[in-house]
């Protein structure tokens, strides 16, 4: 996953989104005219639980400043307890950023369900508030990704 090139003030985030819920509300947020932030860039995932932390991390390093993962309401999931496993693997990703010294601000947890168009969007727009007020993230980039960006040709 590479990330589009933007200027240098533009953050970048990345939402991992439930199919069965929170990309649903992401859908209804839309078809609702309620807006977001440009600067989320949804990734469907089947369920949240499918969400590895190294993709998190693997976000980080191809140039995220910010990764929210959105999953069903614990008890509403389509497969049962996927949600109860995000649950137990963020605990884990943020004794991970807290190791690698990234902000834990820069990434969040939100259940949305498919009626939740709403809180879909005013979510993603106090996490962009929230990550632009931490800046650019520098802390794991691959420095390859950024100088590598324009080039398809291998040495």
């Amino acid at each position: 996953m590479q990330l589009p090139n933007q200027g240098l003030d533009e953050i970048r985030i990345v939402a991992f989104c439930c199919n069965w819920c929170s990309y649903a509300g992401a859908d209804l947020a839309g078809t609702s005219r309620l807006q977001y932030p440009a600067e989320v860039k949804i990734i469907k995932v089947p369920c949240s639980c499918r969400i590895d932390p190294l993709f998190v991390l693997r976000s980080f390093q191809r140039g995220a400043d910010g990764v929210i993962i959105c999953g069903c309401h614990p008890g509403d999931c389509h497969y049962s307890t996927g949600n109860y496993y995000t649950r137990r693997r963020i605990t884990l990703l943020y004794s991970m950023l807290d190791f690698l010294g990234i902000e834990r601000d820069r990434t969040h947890l939100e259940w949305v369900s498919a009626a939740e168009g709403a809180k879909f969007a005013a979510t993603m727009d106090m996490f962009t508030k929230q990550v632009s007020a931490l800046g650019k993230n520098t802390r794991i980039a691959d420095w390859r990704v950024q100088n590598d960006a324009g080039n398809d040709t291998q040495s």
